[in-house]
């Protein structure tokens, strides 16, 4: 649910908002609070955006496993605004949703592959502070999906930590996208978000 950020939002404004502004309705149905949030500093906002966009154009791991590495990796941390997103995403794309609601508890759920179960547990790992990445976990998975993948994979991890750390520091919260695609998630964050003050 929307809430209170802790750094003021900023209207998109001049020609460049209007033209993202645009762009996000268009993809998602409304201008997420999170780049009114970003929208104070426009260089990183900008650089951002521009690396999100390139990361999905990367081909080496197959299409289902990043989306579930990074909503694994989201979860962990406890990004709403991040699972959210890529639920929608997911139904977007048409990957599988039921995959999709269940990253959560990829644990105990049993709708799951083992290369699945095996790249999340990757990307969980990441997530710790220090990271908890094992010889045996990279080892199964340059089996599973090759070094380029496994690269890719790391890469895609590390940029949904950033993406979602900094999101829950700033306070961004879902925006209930999934709900308006008509998917509902089944399972929320690992870790509890702190509250906005």
């Amino acid at each position: 649910m929307t809430g209170t950020t802790r750094i003021p939002r900023k209207q998109l404004d001049g020609v460049l908002g209007a033209v993202l502004k645009f762009a996000m309705k268009k993809k998602v149905g409304s201008v997420p609070e999170g780049a009114e949030v970003m929208w104070n500093h426009r260089a990183v906002f900008m650089d951002t955006m521009k690396f999100g966009a390139r990361t999905e154009k990367w081909h080496e791991l197959d299409r289902s496993l990043g989306t579930l590495a990074a909503m694994a990796a989201a979860a962990e941390i406890g990004c709403s605004f991040c699972l959210d997103l890529h639920y929608f995403m997911a139904h977007d794309k048409g990957l599988d949703e039921e995959k999709a609601q269940q990253v959560p508890r990829w644990r105990e759920s049993d709708v799951f592959t083992a290369v699945e179960r095996r790249v999340m547990e990757y990307a969980a790992a990441m997530c710790q502070t220090p990271p908890t990445v094992t010889e045996a976990m990279s080892a199964a998975l340059l089996e599973d999906i090759g070094a380029a993948g496994l690269v890719e994979l790391t890469a895609k991890v590390g940029m949904m930590n950033m993406t979602a750390r900094g999101n829950v520091a700033m306070g961004i919260r879902s925006a209930e996208y999934a709900e308006a695609c008509g998917l509902q998630p089944l399972a929320t964050p690992t870790r509890q978000e702190v509250p906005a003050p």
